[in-house]
């Protein structure tokens, strides 16, 4: 991954942050993202579509929120710490409902499987980059 050597080459350190968790954050949330975008269009291509509504809900709002959240952990200058706590706080939210709503359907779908765990990894990122903030 390239989001080490970018916190690493860039002219603002991190601060008082460890550099791994920072860089372990924002993979998981870019991988979050993924996986929630993949997880909403394999429900809209279920046949029981119209059970995987709020499925697909909490898939696209989790996505949005971890592609914000990456975006914002990646920009060092000028960076606000109540802005980034709060953006965790609201990530960890959104990967924890869809993780809980996804895993509902994990037993049926693989790609509800695949996403749940990727949303519980990601709040967990967002979690432990929290408690060193």
């Amino acid at each position: 991954m390239h989001i080490s050597a970018m916190l690493e080459s860039h002219p603002k350190d991190v601060g008082r942050i460890d550099p791994a968790i920072l860089a372990a954050c924002i993979e998981a949330c870019s991988d979050c993202a993924q996986a929630c975008t993949a997880c909403a269009d394999a429900c809209l291509g279920e046949d029981t579509v119209a059970e995987l509504v709020a499925c697909i809900g909490t898939d696209l709002d989790c996505a949005d929120l971890c592609a914000a959240t990456a975006r914002i952990l990646s920009r060092r200058t000028g960076n606000d710490d109540t802005i980034t706590r709060a953006t965790l706080e609201a990530c960890a939210a959104a990967c924890r409902a869809c993780g809980d709503e996804c895993a509902r359907h994990s037993s049926h779908h693989e790609h509800c499987r695949i996403c749940a765990e990727a949303c519980r990894r990601c709040e967990q990122a967002c979690k432990e980059l929290l408690s060193v903030l």
